[in-house]
């Protein structure tokens, strides 16, 4: 994913449940941008279970655990995405992203994750990382949508 200097207490933690620990303290200790590090951090470390994924399903995969953990945070318990999951299971996981891509429509896992500032897990970040594995529909779709937001890189 996006590689930002971790600092060395988050970077030591070994589990998403130490990460989410790590977070409410930071949290409660004032530091919001640890809190972000270890929840990034937690989405690595899951997706890290997922095992021999190439580079941009990889990506894929920590864009839907990013959205899940918008929605556990938004719903206030665990929330998974399972329609999601369900359309990886028909399509594959780079068919499921680019079909979530291609509707005309904004999905609602994509404003939360603009909402929250996580914009660089949508599946539309990804695609413009690896525009080679999707289709021009869907490279555009991404452009498009990411330029609204001034958040095209």
């Amino acid at each position: 994913m996006v590689d930002k200097e971790l600092d060395e207490r988050v970077a030591r933690l070994t589990s998403p449940e130490d990460c989410e620990k790590f977070a409410k303290n930071a949290i409660r200790l004032g530091r919001p941008d640890l809190a972000d590090q270890a929840r990034r951090h937690s989405i690595d470390l899951r997706a890290a279970e997922y095992g021999d994924a190439s580079e941009v399903e990889k990506e894929c995969i920590q864009a839907i655990l990013a959205y899940e953990e918008v929605l556990s945070r938004k719903n206030g318990r665990r929330t998974r995405a399972t329609r999601t999951w369900q359309m990886i299971k028909r399509r594959g996981i780079l068919g499921a992203v680019e079909r979530a891509v291609i509707r005309p429509t904004q999905t609602a896992g994509y404003e939360l994750l603009v909402e929250m500032g996580l914009a660089d897990f949508a599946f539309e970040a990804v695609i413009l990382r690896h525009p080679e594995q999707f289709s021009e529909e869907a490279v555009q779709r991404s452009e498009l949508r990411l330029s609204e937001l001034g958040r095209n890189s």
